[in-house]
């Protein structure tokens, strides 16, 4: 059977403009083509008319790159949503907490859900947990997610590649089956 005969969701987590700005979120970022990856799976769902939910994060902060006031709240233009494709905005690091994604993945039938976007060890890492514990088939596309270098509690820095690597080990075979575009795409 192939991937698409279960009617899986694309749930594309924060592919928004503040994430280009690499020194804002510590760094180095890894997978720097995540976003054109990501417009290719997108394009894809649409060919196959597949559901799909672009979740976005609004920031309390005045100050963040993803507030509303600021231009990187903003879709980055490889998956911008078009016509009537569901967005959900949140303002923690779970699309199911505080909004009404669970619902609406419900109500469509949906059991299926592919979940890719920035970044791979929190929105990313955090949907998909609880995405596993719900009980969807889950799978993250690998090379679709990035991170960024992250300070260690006694000050040690961890490579983005280490940090997004240690992120899709902790998910893969428990809440989550994880592959890359191209293992995706074969899989429609």
């Amino acid at each position: 059977m192939k991937l698409r005969d279960k009617k899986p969701a694309l749930i594309l987590i924060d592919i928004q403009k503040g994430f280009l700005d690499e020194s804002y979120w510590g760094g180095n970022r890894n997978n720097r083509e995540a976003e054109k990856i990501s417009g290719k799976i997108l394009e894809r769902w649409r060919e196959l008319n597949l559901p799909v939910f672009h979740i976005r994060h609004s920031s309390a902060h005045p100050q963040s790159k993803l507030h509303e006031s600021d231009p990187g709240f903003e879709f980055n233009d490889h998956a911008l949503p078009q016509n009537d494709e569901c967005i959900i905005t949140k303002n923690v690091n779970s699309a199911f907490i505080g909004t009404d994604l669970k619902e609406k993945l419900d109500f469509q039938g949906i059991n299926t859900v592919v979940i890719l976007g920035i970044t791979t060890n929190h929105c990313v890492s955090t949907t998909t947990r609880m995405a596993g514990n719900f009980g969807y088939e889950t799978y993250v596309i690998s090379d679709a997610t990035a991170a960024f270098d992250r300070v260690g509690i006694h000050g040690e820095k961890y490579d983005a590649e280490l940090v997004h690597l240690m992120a899709l080990a902790n998910l893969h075979e428990e809440f989550s089956t994880v592959l890359n575009a191209e293992e995706l795409l074969k899989k429609m």
